[in-house]
């Protein structure tokens, strides 16, 4: 088949478009005029699909890349419609002509639309093959349909009744529409939303009519790929649920949250109204076996799963008398027991792996899993393996195999074949269970939100098998903010990013394909860490000493010119350069700078607010730009960002620039003018919340700070008198409603904060005991539980009509 493919793009002298196929070739199109280019090429008539994409180049190198392809089906012989007329109409053979009238296509203003979460999941249809029977096709993107509506097209001319007829569009490769109609003469049109059951209008393409007058005479086949339909639809929006898979409690559950908890999680968001559900992470984090490893942002392997989290009668596990009464006990605990509960289900998983594991893993599933993930899988299990027989994961201990090698850690699996098995069983098993549970969301119209940890542990797989990329040398963290006076040190290494752009960032894709076998969406933890990192040197345990990476020091010249001495306590020094130095964060209270006297004292401060909050801005910007893009796109993940604390302008310019979601906190507001920000304020693009984990629930900040909820109760709820002194149901119910009625894409609250909103539902203890972290105390223990079932929380009638009403009351769904 003959293919030609033209585009308009204006260029300037010097440039040319390069047309670049999915083989790997590339054509130089050539200028026909009036701003168009064109490409021919042939296909087989038994080609498969192609794909292809446009780079424009000055002086032989790419100077911009569009984003996203093209495609073309593979040829199909086109079959004659028996009316002859309209749609379906004409013939002709796969070996004739096809042309197809692109456009130049950049980062779509709706591209969060384009993603999994809605067309997978929450604006769902069934795809189909477009049938090329006629002589013109028109493909159009048209992302914001819903799942009650359809896509149309209608004109002027017989073929349309006169704008009386509506040719209903076929969804073929969301968030594409298409449909091939038997053009005779040319016709003005435009295209129509309609209602899917009626087919009747809803709404109609804005701007005016377009206008088609060439009717193919050179080819079988003209499609029309050029046109981006608008609409002035009312925006999506929608609502969620935030809790960690641990937190969940069920009846069938084992002392903790379970993926087969997730089931009934669904259950609830679907009869509530919710569309979404946000995890925090679920890797694994086993490191000593003790509650430190209750951590879940300091994984022994970023693709791993936690073995916690298995449902153990689904993985071989007899439920037998005993495992009845061990199930009683644990799951009676308040919060979860994290050494008892995975101790008891390591010795049950055990016991099941020898009594039927090899069996299991000789069946054509685990086969399939094995040769997907044994890139890691296969590292990961020695890993375990190597950890228990050393009594440590510090892999600098493990004698011959401190250091990775391929061949040694194969050799090892030959060895300790039967510990090795286990460790990829468990993960076979875990991988099931999870995928049957995310898969029974998209059934119900719920899509699943994981968590992108910004860190990786300094004692885990990744660490041992690439060191190369990462600077385990320095300990990352946060400045101090609103979580923690101090500062934060999470004493993870940094990214060696010069190291991971060398092979295009491979292990973070590959990374983020494994998230995105579970995931719709994802939280990028701490997103500023793509643009820098907050680091702090080995052996420091205060974040107030850290500094940033990448930066722009000054020399010590340079701050001997202004006044200053670069030894005292205003500078760290940079530990890449000797003789350069940083401001020290927080240095006003420090001795020193008291001694200043005013006029180094304001001299002092104007260099440091330009270090902390303009001198990056464009280096920082660059350094995000050559990572983000290439990261968000290796995926179909909704992508949303945790933007809190102190953030550079170049932060929110990127953020919006790829449409990645913000964050917003009423009471951490990105303004440092406002107390409290207001949620009817927010941007479209972004995430509302009530909470974090990493904060207090509303019911806990309530009755943390009596001078502040008293100014809320006033200046927020805009409400007379004394505040309450505690956040009684009718104050939780206002603020979540206030959240539901902003403008943000997604309102996702705790689930602490859903459930306060009703006297009977909500935890009758103290409002800290739901609190899941406190930022503050490094070593944590992650242990909080719903304090009923989700069988409970499912039959209370009332309180589940009441988030229904007020989600749809709030047009979200």
């Amino acid at each position: 088949m003959r293919l030609k493919i033209t585009l308009e793009y204006f260029t300037s002298p010097g440039e040319e478009l390069i047309l670049v196929l999915s083989d790997g070739k590339s054509i130089a199109m050539e200028y026909v005029a009036g701003g168009r280019w064109e490409a021919s090429l042939e296909m087989p008539s038994k080609a498969a699909a192609l794909e292809y994409s446009f780079e424009l180049h000055r002086g032989g190198q790419c100077v911009r890349r569009e984003w996203g392809h093209h495609s073309v089906p593979e040829p199909v012989v086109r079959q004659g419609s028996p009316t002859g007329e309209g749609a379906g109409a004409s013939t002709c053979s796969a070996t004739g002509a096809l042309e197809i009238r692109d456009r130049w296509q950049d980062r779509p203003e709706d591209s969060p639309f384009w993603t999994k979460a809605f067309t997978d999941v929450i604006f769902k249809r069934k795809q189909t093959s477009p049938k090329r029977s006629g002589n013109v096709a028109f493909t159009v993107p048209c992302a914001r349909i819903r799942k009650n509506e359809t896509l149309a097209i209608t004109g002027s001319g017989k073929m349309f009744g006169d704008w009386k007829k509506f040719v209903q569009l076929k969804p073929t490769d969301a968030p594409l529409w298409s449909v091939t109609l038997n053009v005779k003469e040319p016709f003005e049109y435009k295209f129509v939303i309609l209602d899917a059951k009626t087919g009747t209008p809803k709404i109609w393409e804005s701007g005016t009519n377009h206008l088609f007058t060439e009717v193919p005479a050179n080819c079988d086949l003209l499609e029309i790929r050029d046109i981006v339909p608008e609409f002035e639809t009312v925006p999506w929006r929608g609502a969620g649920t935030a809790i960690p898979v641990f937190s969940l409690r069920s009846e069938t559950s084992f002392g903790v949250g379970e993926f087969k908890d997730l089931k009934k999680l669904v259950d609830w968001a679907a009869l509530t109204g919710q569309g979404i559900i946000q995890l925090l992470p679920i890797n694994d984090t086993t490191m000593t076996g003790t509650w430190t490893d209750s951590y879940p942002y300091n994984a022994n392997s970023t693709f791993a799963l936690h073995p916690q989290f298995i449902h153990l009668p689904d993985a071989g596990v007899k439920a037998d008398k005993g495992y009845k009464v061990l199930q009683k006990e644990l799951n009676a605990l308040p919060v979860v027991d994290y050494e008892r509960v995975n101790k008891e289900k390591n010795r049950l998983l055990k016991e099941a792996f020898e009594a039927g594991g090899q069996e299991v893993m000789s069946g054509a599933a685990y086969k399939k899993f094995y040769s997907a993930n044994k890139d890691w899988l296969v590292p990961y299990a020695a890993f375990c393996t190597l950890r228990d027989i050393n009594g440590t994961p510090e892999f600098g201990k493990w004698k011959s195999l401190s250091e990775y090698s391929e061949t040694k850690v194969k050799s090892f699996c030959r060895r300790h074949k039967s510990d090795t098995d286990f460790y990829c069983y468990v993960q076979f098993c875990l991988d099931a269970q999870l995928k049957e549970a995310v898969e029974y969301a998209h059934s119900k119209g719920v899509a699943i939100k994981g968590d992108l940890p910004i860190g990786i542990s300094r004692t885990s797989v990744d660490a041992w098998q690439f060191p190369h990329l990462f600077n385990l040398d320095s300990q990352a963290g946060a400045p101090p903010d609103a979580f923690a006076a101090d500062g934060q040190n999470w004493g993870l290494p940094t990214y060696n990013w010069e190291e991971m752009a060398k092979d295009g960032y491979a292990w973070w894709k590959a990374r983020l394909r494994k998230m995105s076998e579970y995931f719709d969406a994802f939280r990028i933890d701490h997103i500023l860490g793509f643009f820098r990192i907050w680091e702090i040197p080995m052996g420091v345990k205060s974040g107030l000493l850290g500094h940033f990476n990448p930066a722009l020091p000054y020399s010590a010249d340079e701050l001997r010119g202004r006044g200053f001495n670069p030894d005292s306590q205003l500078f760290v020094p940079d530990p890449h350069r000797d003789g350069w130095y940083h401001p020290r964060i927080a240095s006003q209270n420090t001795e020193d700078y008291q001694r200043l006297n005013d006029s180094l004292k304001n001299a002092y401060n104007d260099l440091y607010n330009d270090f902390f909050y303009h001198r990056h801005n464009g280096f920082w910007k660059e350094c995000a730009m050559r990572k983000l893009p290439a990261l968000l796109d290796s995926t179909g993940m909704l992508a949303c960002g945790e933007d809190l604390g102190m953030i550079p302008a170049c932060v929110p310019e990127v953020m919006k620039e790829l449409r990645i979601l913000s964050l917003e906190i009423q009471r951490m507001p990105k303004s440092p003018q406002k107390t409290f920000d207001e949620p009817w304020t927010y941007p479209y693009l972004s995430v509302c919340a009530t909470g974090t984990h990493d904060t207090s629930t509303l019911r806990g900040w309530w009755e943390e700070d009596r001078t502040m909820s008293e100014r809320f109760f006033h200046e927020i709820l805009h409400c007379d008198g004394t505040a309450p002194y505690f956040c009684e149901p009718w104050i939780c119910e206002r603020i979540v409603n206030q959240h539901l009625n902003s403008p943000s894409m997604l309102c996702v609250l705790p689930l602490q904060d859903w459930m306060s909103i009703d006297g009977e539902v909500r935890y009758q203890g103290k409002p800290e005991d739901e609190r899941i972290n406190i930022p503050a105390i490094p070593r944590h223990y992650w242990r909080w539980r719903m304090h009923i079932t989700l069988e409970d929380l499912l039959s209370r009638t009332d309180f589940n009509r009441t988030i229904h009403d007020l989600i749809s009351d709030s047009g979200r769904g």
